[in-house]
């Protein structure tokens, strides 16, 4: 990973907090059951797992979403690999990482699997059940040169209003150009602006109920190319 990681403070209970964006990298009331709720069901996850499915994300944070998904893949007992790829432009210090994962104590086993990998700088895992990669640097930039096509997204930038260059409307054109035809895409804002991003780019979006104090969320399927 890079050598300049986010800066980041704890808060209510080792919830880290980004420096930068001033906004947490998970709900405070749980964050591995907002990540169920808005990434895995919000993609209809587990169900539509099949060998080599992919799963890209804006935002890798504290990798929660990716060991939230591995757990996933797991429990479903899906035979073959799961594909997973990661952009981030601020990535976490490892040790920092891992102190936030260990706010998840039924995540601890996939944690500590994947602990030393983190603590060596990997951006590339291979594991019989699991191809990921980490895609360093701004998205806007990045994304277009990546040769991948995901069929679900994990759109889990920080908060529209303290991070917009997350939810602008070409890059979510990007996130449309890289998606299978009826891949989906889910995200924890209902934002007016990124719901039409999404429908510029060629979704069909939907606002459904939200997290915890969240009333709503948006879900996406591009039903067009």
């Amino acid at each position: 990973m890079q050598d300049q990681h986010a800066p980041v403070f704890w808060r209510d209970g080792e919830v880290p907090v980004s420096a930068r964006f001033d906004d947490p990298y998970f709900s405070l009331e749980d964050g591995l059951a907002e990540t169920r709720h808005v990434f895995l069901a919000g993609n209809g996850l587990p169900g539509r797992f099949c060998d080599g499915f992919h799963v890209a994300e804006l935002g890798f944070g504290t990798g929660l979403n990716l060991l939230a998904a591995l757990q996933a893949w797991r429990a479903a007992g899906v035979p073959g690999r799961l594909c997973y790829t990661s952009f981030e432009a601020f990535p976490m210090a490892p040790e920092d990482m891992r102190r936030a994962q260990g706010r998840f104590a039924e995540l601890a086993p996939l944690a500590a699997e994947l602990a030393p990998l983190w603590r060596g700088g990997a951006q590339e895992i291979t594991l019989p059940d699991l191809r990921f990669t980490l895609v360093a640097g701004d998205a806007r930039a990045t994304l277009r040169h990546w040769p991948g096509v995901a069929d679900a997204w994990f759109l889990d930038g920080f908060s529209p209003a303290k991070n917009p260059e997350m939810w602008q409307p070409e890059l979510l054109a990007e996130v449309a150009r890289h998606t299978a035809r009826g891949g989906m895409a889910a995200t924890y804002t209902a934002a007016g602006f990124v719901r039409r991003g999404l429908e510029a780019a060629g979704f069909s979006v939907s606002r459904v109920p939200g997290y915890g104090r969240k009333r709503h969320m948006t879900r996406a399927i591009l039903d067009r190319q």
